[in-house]
């Protein structure tokens, strides 16, 4: 294990605690009542993000290749993509209850990186080969993936809102989450974007693929194709008014499971494996 593995696992470590230090201090705000600096909770968010994104640069340096491919990587890949798309996002939301959510989401994702050994096995060999094209297929896959995570904690945060609403609690940290308006229109277009990030994502892969099927992983292709279909299948629905308010907001938060469960197959193994000669057309789809 050489000092620039150790190097990006550093850099993944102290990412992760400035979102915990985001998250502990959220938690202190709402403890105590006291007010809660959107500026400070964005900082701990963008040191964090900043620091991932030096852990990812410095993985895909090492391995040579685009830093997905183990269960490791691809789950710092989804936090790190969902994270970014809070710092875009997240000056829309007139409160910092964003910032407190999507810090709790990024710190469950690296500490079950970080602490699950088996996740992140070593390897010789690039996970997609050589071919560019491969590894923006699994790219824009894991990106839609960040957006489904985003999707699932918009979802959670109109359900407690509603449930605030029910129960007349106008008062306390309940007061601070968005109207459940504006998260219904930020869920239909987290969605939304999630799915033609998918959809762009299988696009590449069937244009690339369409002469060497016999070189796409069956299970990887499957269960990506079942995630596009869950979630194309809840994007018609709510377009066609069956599936609203609460109900809507139960499926972005359930559906997060299928993309979460299915990262085990579709993320490459790296496994320890001695230097091979890659042969042209020897890549596999992702």
């Amino acid at each position: 294990m050489d000092s620039s593995f150790l190097t990006d696992r550093f850099a993944f470590a102290v990412g992760t605690s400035f979102y915990a230090a985001g998250l502990l201090y959220g938690c202190w705000s709402l403890l105590f009542r006291r007010r809660h600096s959107r500026i400070a909770s964005y900082s701990l968010m963008a040191l964090g993000w900043l620091l991932q994104t030096l852990g990812l640069f410095l993985r895909g340096h090492t391995t040579q290749s685009c830093p997905i491919g183990n269960t490791f990587e691809v789950l710092q890949f989804v936090a790190w993509s969902s994270t970014l798309l809070y710092l875009f996002v997240g000056p829309v939301f007139r409160t910092s209850l964003f910032g407190f959510f999507s810090a709790g989401m990024a710190v469950l994702l690296g500490l079950l990186s970080l602490t699950v050994p088996t996740l992140d096995s070593a390897m010789r060999v690039r996970p997609f080969g050589a071919d560019p094209v491969v590894a923006l297929h699994a790219s824009l896959a894991l990106f839609g993936y960040g957006v489904f995570a985003l999707l699932a904690l918009t979802s959670l945060m109109y359900l407690l809102q509603h449930h605030n609403l029910r129960r007349k609690r106008l008062d306390g940290a309940f007061a601070l989450l968005p109207s459940i308006v504006e998260l219904d229109h930020i869920n239909l277009r987290l969605l939304a974007v999630g799915v033609t990030l998918l959809t762009v994502a299988l696009g590449v892969a069937v244009f690339h693929w369409h002469a060497h099927l016999g070189l796409v992983v069956p299970a990887k292709l499957a269960v990506t194709g079942a995630v596009w279909l869950c979630y194309a299948g809840a994007l018609v629905q709510r377009l066609r008014q069956r599936w609203v308010a609460q109900r809507f907001a139960w499926v972005g938060l359930l559906l997060f499971l299928v993309p979460l469960l299915s990262l085990w197959i579709v993320a490459p193994s790296r496994r320890s494996a001695p230097p091979a000669i890659a042969t042209p057309g020897s890549e596999q789809m992702p």
